[in-house]
């Protein structure tokens, strides 16, 4: 297992983390077989989302003795209104069912309190400034949550809340077919297509400049993003039924996610001991079949425009420069137009830095997405010194 830092909260997870919203029907002894093995195989990071009372009852015991070992994301304003699941920012309910998930799991305090599913821009304008945002602070205040977090598919939603100061983790859904979208089409229309299974092959794919613009906002921030709907609910595996007229693997999925700016952890769901065998074979892949970078590129649709993808299909480098990351650095510069100390000490503190690059060009020849790797590593030299 991989472990990453969760942003600016310091806390080390597991870079493939366990999603527990299949858990919730099941019973009591399949939950505790798959946290078990989820555990045994190294992680340490489970989201819960879910407000229905049993789900919650069984993880808690399930974790029970284990507490510890595990950090959680737990939901506000995730409540269970009447029988049902409700979104709720009204005061009273956000209380009684974020207590409600600290007596379930049998713990008095929640590692990432995660504001729950924040779209509308109108919904996080009304938030930031309301009694929730008050309930969350204090928590943190008196240790009841170590970190502020919010759920959302919005990327602009998601960034006006990241650049607020507020939100230190953020939940957000992420793989090719959200993040590489057609020119001239609706992130939300395409969202709820690839929902309904409705989505056809698209064509003229680029990447999506809100999601971007979002990536570097949360890296310059040391925001943290945990990703949900990795496999876009199983529809990136199926030719058939994917948006992108191929079929990725689990693993392609888990290395496109993990292969974005700040992204801390995978949530990967799972029900099944199955599920986390599958899902822990990525560590004992090769990075030739993890890599995502060709079969994107494969797409005769697809248009990165010289942007680098940060897949370091274009390693090895003879310098063993990690010409992704110099990218990537370069990138929340560039685009954001302006330099950043937190970036700029990030840069440096690489093994090795872009000025080590012999130009050879040998990346160059292996990118699959045309990218002038070179003269990149110049202005990456130029932009932080060395």
């Amino acid at each position: 297992m991989q472990y990453r830092k969760l942003g600016r909260t310091g806390m080390m997870v597991s870079a493939i983390s366990l999603g527990c919203e299949h858990m919730q029907g099941k019973d009591y002894e399949l939950i505790k077989t798959v946290i078990d093995a989820a555990l045994e195989n190294g992680v340490n990071f489970l989201d819960v989302f879910m407000s229905e009372p049993n789900v919650r009852t069984n993880i808690g015991r399930a974790l029970e003795g284990r507490r510890e070992k595990v950090m959680i994301q737990g939901h506000i304003g995730s409540c269970w209104v009447d029988g049902q699941y409700k979104v709720s920012r009204d005061i009273s309910e956000c209380i009684e069912y974020f207590e409600d998930l600290l007596t379930r799991l049998q713990t008095d305090y929640i590692d990432v309190g995660m504001l729950h599913f924040v779209d509308k821009e109108t919904d996080w304008d009304a938030l930031e400034t309301s009694e929730v945002m008050q309930y969350a602070l204090s928590l943190k205040e008196k240790g009841i949550i170590r970190a502020i977090g919010m759920s959302s598919h919005n990327p602009v939603t998601a960034k006006k809340a990241v650049e607020s100061g507020y939100i230190d983790v953020l939940m957000f859904a992420i793989n090719p077919a959200y993040d590489l979208v057609p020119k001239e089409r609706d992130l939300t229309g395409v969202f709820t297509e690839v929902l309904q299974g409705k989505a056809q092959n698209f064509t003229g794919l680029t990447l999506e400049p809100a999601r971007a613009a979002l990536y570097r906002a949360c890296e310059e921030r040391g925001v943290a993003i945990t990703v949900m709907k990795t496999l876009a609910m199983g529809t990136l595996l199926s030719k058939e039924r994917s948006p992108l007229g191929v079929a990725l693997t689990e693993a392609q999925c888990i290395s496109y996610a993990l292969s974005r700016p700040a992204v801390a952890a995978v949530m990967v769901g799972m029900q099944r001991k199955s599920d986390v065998e599958s899902a822990m074979e990525y560590w004992n892949l090769t990075d030739e079949e993890r890599d995502h970078g060709e079969i994107l590129a494969s797409l005769g649709m697809f248009n990165a425009d010289g942007r680098c993808m940060y897949c370091n299909h274009c390693l090895p480098c003879p310098a063993r420069l990690d010409i992704a990351a110099v990218n990537k650095y370069l990138d929340l510069v560039e685009m954001d137009g302006r330099p950043a100390d937190s970036v700029k000490q990030h840069y440096l503190a690489m093994e090795n830095t872009a000025e080590a690059c012999l130009a050879c060009g040998a990346c160059e020849k292996r990118c699959p997405f045309g990218v002038k790797v070179t003269e990149r590593m110049q202005r990456a030299v130029q932009t932080f010194g060395k």
